[in-house]
């Protein structure tokens, strides 16, 4: 369920004009900005766009650029980008910075048809495939498994076949216990299976064995390769368990993750953020709000918490 409190109706010239007026002046009106696109969903932040460039010839999103800064500012652009270009502006980010993390979010979080999306909107904007950019920018067998991940498409049903659950479940068990993490058959499976049947699979290694494959696999942590395995076997198996644990990890860093915090928050309050936030809320013992306004301050957190659908931001 989405955190984002919208009206069903809003009037995007409107809105144009007064984030225009925002604009002007000695001084940038942050709180009238976050106002009015703090509340305004994905086809309705579209269609201000287009009022503004119609009204005033100028792109909405550059002129945020210019009046914006620092944490606030990278969050508004993500914010107003329509939901595909996003995110292959952050595959783009994260392929260049080498946080593989993000490039498997973006490959095993997504539908098969939201990453064909994304692959879409990546080349339109790149003039590179998302593939080809993976690939020159990693070796060995991590560039194998991410570029599996982000050209895979899976089967989307919920038919599973328990006979198959139990022989991908030895075969991964085998290559785990042998330390063969780039063991081909992992990889295959990982990133042809589709997620419900990997799901049972995960369950059947876990019943069988006593104790699941992230864990088993956790044991040799400072391998990078397997550290992208449980990434991928994360976002896979509970998404949104995986997305608290990114959001608690970014809290409690000894300094605050934004980009990581900024990146759930904005790419979940029109999807399952309020599932998040419950998640959050029943391992830490503390709302979600209250822990992001320790760590956060100003027009940012003001922002984050407006998405949030703090009312009081």
């Amino acid at each position: 369920m989405a955190t984002l409190i919208a009206p069903d109706h809003a009037d995007p010239v409107a809105d144009a004009e007064a984030l225009r007026k925002a604009c002007q002046g000695w001084g940038t009106d942050e709180k009238a900005i976050i106002s009015i696109i703090g509340h305004r969903n994905a086809a309705q932040r579209k269609l201000i766009k287009e009022a503004y460039q119609q009204l005033y010839d100028e792109d909405l999103v550059k002129r945020f650029e210019k009046e914006l800064s620092g944490d606030l500012e990278k969050a508004v652009y993500r914010w107003m980008l329509d939901p595909m270009d996003r995110e292959a502006v952050m595959a783009n980010v994260a392929i260049k910075k080498g946080d593989y993390r993000v490039i498997v979010e973006l490959s095993c979080i997504s539908s098969p048809e939201e990453l064909l999306a994304l692959r879409r909107a990546y080349q339109a904007r790149y003039k590179h495939s998302l593939e080809e950019d993976v690939a020159s920018h990693t070796t060995g067998d991590i560039r194998r498994l991410l570029v599996l991940l982000v050209s895979a498409y899976r089967f989307e049903g919920d038919a599973t076949d328990p006979r198959l659950a139990e022989t991908e479940a030895d075969v991964l068990q085998h290559a785990v216990k042998d330390k063969a993490y780039n063991n081909d058959e992992i990889v295959r499976i990982l990133t042809t299976r589709s997620k419900a049947q990997l799901v049972a699979t995960f369950y059947r290694y876990r019943d069988v064995h006593g104790t699941s494959i992230t864990k088993n696999l956790s044991a040799d942590h400072e391998n990078e390769f397997v550290s992208v395995l449980v990434t991928a076997i994360r976002c896979i198996k509970s998404p949104k368990k995986y997305l608290e644990r990114v959001v608690k990890d970014a809290i409690h860093k000894s300094r605050t993750d934004e980009d990581a915090l900024t990146r759930v928050i904005v790419t979940r309050a029109e999807r399952d953020l309020e599932e998040i936030k419950d998640l959050y809320y029943k391992r830490n013992s503390v709302a979600l709000e209250h822990a992001l306004a320790k760590e956060t301050s100003g027009p940012y957190e003001a922002f984050l918490l407006t998405l949030l659908g703090n009312e009081g931001h």
